[in-house]
């Protein structure tokens, strides 16, 4: 299993930027696939972005295509969401998670490893 440390949460006002980080630990993280996933206050979790192992391959929800990009380097066992033009919506909490393969990317189930979240707050 992988251990996941989010971390480059914040407060930044609407249009404004943030990069998140996803540090992990263990020797498989280059095996598996890793996704990004936000959670609002009294909302369900929601899948915003995805990378395949290999990086070849990004998905992402509608709501922030254009402005969100998923990368990862796999030398320094890190996936990235940089975050641009940021809205009020945005604002929830951001889960990086892995998946060892499966039949999608977009869903939670497949995942199964999750970090422990880091706050963003875009402020109107």
């Amino acid at each position: 299993q992988v251990q996941l440390a989010e971390s480059g949460g914040g407060l930044v006002q609407a249009g404004g930027s943030l990069r998140l980080s996803c540090q992990a630990s263990g020797r498989t993280f280059r095996l598996h696939d890793h996704g990004w996933f936000r959670q609002a206050p009294g909302k369900e979790r929601e899948f915003v972005a995805a990378i395949t192992w290999s990086g070849g391959l990004t998905y992402y929800a509608d709501s922030v295509k254009g402005r969100f990009t998923i990368s990862r380097d796999n030398a320094k066992n890190t996936v990235y969401l940089q975050m641009s033009n940021l809205k009020p919506e945005d604002t929830a909490a951001y889960y990086c998670a892995a998946s060892p393969g499966g039949d999608t990317y977009t869903e939670a189930r497949v995942y199964t490893s999750w970090g422990q979240g880091t706050q963003v707050t875009v402020s109107s």
